[in-house]
């Protein structure tokens, strides 16, 4: 049975740090994302990670503060996120695939986690 648990979500000053965790379960996935949801608004594209060869990207809302990295033993898939803004708070969603090409939209996963959710205070 295929899982993704997100975990690392909480409460954080503007200027603060956290770092999300997906563990992925059932398979070994080709490439991973991450997206984010606010509230009244779209899910939209945060960043992925190609799993073969480690390429990642970023959305150019996050470029520079957050950062996309995996652990192969582990199974798992990381997004450290730094100089938090209140403009990122939502729920943060894990994403994963089996094609080796990290896409930017929902369209481009399969499997998807609970969410965590993410607030930052001003």
């Amino acid at each position: 049975q295929v899982q993704l648990v997100e975990s690392g979500g909480g409460l954080v000053q503007a200027g603060g740090s956290l770092r999300l965790s997906c563990a992925a379960s059932g398979r070994t996935f080709r490439s991973m994302g991450w997206f984010r949801q606010a509230p009244g608004k779209e899910r939209e594209y945060v960043a992925a990670i190609n799993w073969s060869d480690e390429i990642t990207y970023c959305s150019d809302s996050v470029k520079g503060r957050f950062t996309v990295s995996r652990n192969n033993v582990k199974n798992t898939v990381y997004l450290q996120m730094n100089s938090l803004k209140p403009e990122d708070t939502a729920v943060y969603y894990c994403a994963a695939d089996l094609s080796p090409v990290a896409g930017t939209t929902q369209n481009d996963y399969t499997y998807w986690g609970q969410g965590t959710q993410v607030t930052v205070s001003s």
